[in-house]
């Protein structure tokens, strides 16, 4: 099947077998191993992107799917050189531990952030419901969050 998808920005056209799961097309075949797979069944968040707009399982996706889509990856937050706010703030607030599941959890928070530019400390809970980590206890995450709005995240999407 011939799919057409905008990853990180980028039109990519390509022949590629619909079935096979969008963790393994991002990784194997477009090389973005900042998706992370971790239970293969869509529960700990480790291979969250975000497909038009909201944080998704890439292991739970099919390409066939992804069709006329648009995803981004941890590798697409970054523009010209600069980190987003996010990554900033999870790096300046010390989210950021083993690194396993960061970048799962900072599209979690980034898609909340893309359609809810100023969540309550409630809404960011929500957000990374699906995310397991086992290093950081959360309560740094949702700060590096409420700091990205404080310096003035929320106005970038």
């Amino acid at each position: 099947m011939f799919i057409n998808v905008i990853v990180n920005g980028e039109k990519i056209n390509i022949d590629i077998n619909p079935t096979k799961r969008l963790v393994d097309f991002l990784r194997d075949d477009l090389n973005l191993t900042g998706v992370k797979e971790g239970c293969s069944e869509g529960e700990c968040g480790a291979c969250t992107v975000i497909l038009d707009r909201k944080a998704v399982a890439s292991c739970s996706v099919l390409v066939g799917q992804v069709n006329g889509k648009e995803i981004i990856t941890i590798e697409g937050l970054e523009k010209d050189g600069e980190l987003d706010a996010l990554q900033r703030a999870f790096i300046e607030i010390g989210a950021i531990q083993c690194g396993f599941c960061t970048p799962g959890m900072i599209l979690s928070c980034k898609a909340l952030l893309m359609n809810n530019p100023f969540p309550t400390e409630d809404e960011i809970k929500r957000a990374i419901e699906g995310n397991l980590c086992r290093c950081t206890g959360y309560t740094k995450i949702v700060e590096a969050v409420q700091s990205a709005i404080e310096w003035g995240h929320g106005n970038d999407e």
